[in-house]
């Protein structure tokens, strides 16, 4: 189904800093949105930033319909992200959404989210989408230490939210698939969907495949368009290169070359 997109100017509602490297922009669309999904994203136009040509993408991060508001959950990395970071409320943001495809909702209730580091963004909409068909999964966040550990509550309000960090300092200790819910013999879960770093999404579908569950990941390859136009994000899969902006964000592993 091709999902209507449309080009706003939305308000800041609210910026709020979680850590150093972290925020959430809260904003206000001036109509009633669009359908949106878990999965999806959205490319924001960085203005007064001289050196941020392109549009920046970034995952939804839970949507209000009531308020007609969205949050988006962003990592300071460069110029780009350190003008967003200085918003306030009031500022206009020009974003195009909804973008890209969704996670598929689930036939088992056997449900694990696995999230690290800023790959957390979409699962928390996710985790939201899944309560509202009566699916409350299990959820593993990795972070790199206890200062980035956020919005544990809101995850728990979801399912079980369990947590690792590379340090030891909250919860266990590791990577996530070092958590000791990856140690038991056989696997429960059914269903696995997971965003984060590469590597990360790879050591969870090899896991995924050893113990017969299905796993979505959602890629965050490189984009500048945002809607399959100048091909700089394709990625192999088992129909040759697709582009992530269009076919993905999302991909069942069992079509990633990986």
């Amino acid at each position: 189904m091709e999902l209507k997109k449309v080009v706003q100017d939305l308000k800041v509602v609210e910026n709020v800093r979680l850590n150093k490297r972290h925020f959430i922009l809260e904003l206000l669309a001036p109509e009633k949105f669009p359908l949106i999904l878990p999965g999806q994203f959205v490319q924001a136009l960085v203005k007064d930033s001289p050196s941020t040509f392109l549009r920046r993408p970034f995952s939804v991060h839970s949507v209000d319909y009531i308020k007609n508001t969205l949050r988006l959950l962003i990592q300071i990395k460069g110029e780009g992200t350190r003008h967003l970071a200085e918003l306030k409320t009031g500022d206009e943001l020009n974003l195009i959404y909804p973008l890209g495809n969704s996670f598929s909702l689930p036939v088992t209730k056997n449900v694990l989210l696995v999230g690290g580091g800023c790959g957390v963004a979409p699962l928390l909409f996710l985790a939201k989408f899944l309560n509202q068909n009566n699916i409350h999964p299990t959820i593993l966040l990795g972070f790199r230490t206890k200062e980035e550990v956020s919005e544990i509550e809101d995850y728990s309000r979801c399912g079980k939210t369990l947590v690792i960090t590379d340090d030891g300092t909250e919860g266990e200790k590791g990577l996530v698939t070092d958590h000791s819910i990856f140690q038991r013999e056989q696997i429960q879960f059914k269903k696995i969907y997971c965003c984060g770093p590469d590597a990360m999404m790879k050591a969870v579908a090899k896991i995924a495949r050893m113990h017969h569950a299905d796993c979505e990941v959602s890629l965050e390859n490189t984009m500048a368009c945002g809607f399959g136009v100048c091909l700089c994000c394709i990625t192999p899969t088992d129909k040759g290169n697709e582009r992530v902006c269009v076919e993905g964000p999302v991909f069942n592993i069992n079509k990633l070359k990986w």
